[in-house]
């Protein structure tokens, strides 16, 4: 059976940055959505995964799946059992009878949020600071956050992703949901972002490193990935006036109401901040769409 670099399971949104980047890198990938529709003039596989069917189905579901060196899963899994089912499952239906007892013969990665370091509101720290990163507390009843877990301990690896923007997604987009009223932005304070073309660079990054690279720092390793900055919803809306009319002024009325004297405010104010150094450092990468719009 011929091994690919990578199989994407879930192309989406995801795929329309990954899928470039890799044929421009020689990648031998495949890709699947649920109805095997095409990603740009990409034809992808139909598969959906679900971890309540019965369990013959998911087998031969997963059986009919390329073989592939890393397996990138886009969508969420949530709770115990769906990581160790896709794992084992699509691990004893494509090894090779040279690698029967080698349970970490393939790569998985899980693509996650940084929104497990929240829960209602409430930032998980492990201090007094407004830093956050990788290896600070977050909220372990998160189902997504137990699943990823259950897939670490399996010598996966998690990129928890910050708020995807790019192609179709545009934050300026997100004003009439997040910031419809004057209270609604006083609550805004800060957010973090990364650029689709740097979430397809950091996956590559992980998928395609060297073996020794993979065991050091990718499994069984949770990383957090932002595109290094940390906005202030303030200042986004004041200098998105095309798109923001109201919410502009409502901004100048609450720096007059709070006493901010000029934007952006500081990281003790805005609460939560995320440090994502280690992931840039450590892979030998930048990223290149920072604040790029």
């Amino acid at each position: 059976m011929t091994e690919l670099d990578l199989l994407i399971l879930g192309a989406g949104w995801t795929g329309t940055f990954l899928i470039p980047l890799a044929q421009s890198r020689s990648l031998q990938i495949a890709a699947t959505t649920t109805n095997g529709h095409p990603v740009g003039d990409f034809p992808t596989i139909p598969f959906k995964f679900d971890p309540s069917a019965p369990e013959e189905q998911t087998r031969t579901a997963i059986s009919s799946l390329p073989r592939a060196k890393t397996v990138l899963i886009t969508f969420p899994l949530t709770g115990t059992g769906p990581s160790k089912l896709l794992v084992s499952t699509y691990t004893s239906t494509h090894q090779t009878s040279a690698a029967v007892n080698t349970a970490t013969k393939f790569r998985f990665i899980q693509l996650g949020s940084t929104g497990i370091w929240q829960n209602n509101g409430q930032t998980f720290t492990d201090s007094s600071s407004p830093w956050i990163h990788r290896h600070s507390p977050f909220n372990t009843s998160n189902p997504r956050a137990i699943a990823e877990e259950e897939l670490l301990s399996l010598g996966g690896c998690v990129l928890n992703l910050s708020g995807l923007w790019g192609g179709q997604r545009d934050p300026k987009n997100w004003i009439p949901r997040v910031a419809a009223t004057k209270e609604q932005v006083k609550g805004k304070k800060s957010l973090h972002l990364v650029h689709g073309e740097d979430v397809a660079r950091a996956v590559l990054a992980v998928a395609a490193a060297e073996d020794n690279k993979w065991e050091d720092a990718g499994k069984g390793q949770r990383w957090m990935i932002t595109d290094g900055m940390v906005y202030d919803w303030w200042t986004l809306l004041a200098g998105w006036a095309d798109k923001a009319g109201e919410q502009v002024k409502w901004v100048f009325e609450l720096m007059e109401e709070e006493g901010v004297r000029g934007l952006p405010r500081s990281m003790e104010v805005l609460g939560r901040a995320y440090d994502s150094r280690e992931f840039w450092r450590r892979w030998g990468l930048e990223p290149v769409k920072g604040g790029a719009w």
